[in-house]
């Protein structure tokens, strides 16, 4: 059986653009990406934690330490510049490639720079 967890995550992430008429996705970072293992075009749920709203989209790179992230396209309507959001990516798993499994959880401060990495060390029993 496979399984989709929790991958990455860029967690309090400041929204420092949005344009509502830009054909879609959300510019990330590159370094940022990088740091979470984020793909060009990868899918991605973006949770702002100001308004509640949850919504799915891909990621674009932008450029590298601009500490970009901009909400493009419709999914504009759900944030404004300045919330804060969570960017989760997500991959599946075989059984037994969850033993080893532990998902990067990147930390950000006011400025869309990396304060901290974790790695959990929760043990999943599977």
């Amino acid at each position: 059986m496979k399984r989709i967890m929790c991958k990455s995550k860029l967690h309090q992430a400041k929204v420092t653009q949005a344009e509502l008429y830009y054909e879609g996705s959300v510019t990330i970072d590159a370094d940022l990406m990088e740091a979470a293992d984020i793909l060009p075009y990868e899918r991605i749920q973006v949770v702002n934690i100001n308004n509640g709203h949850r919504f799915e989209s891909y990621a674009i790179s932008g450029k590298r330490r601009s500490g970009v992230i901009c909400i493009n396209g419709a999914a504009a309507r759900h944030a404004q510049v300045g919330d804060r959001i969570i960017i989760i990516s997500y991959a599946e798993y075989d059984e037994p490639e969850l033993k080893n499994f532990k998902p990067t959880l990147i930390m950000l401060d006011e400025n869309n720079r990396i304060k901290d990495i974790k790695y959990t060390n929760e043990i999943i029993e599977v």
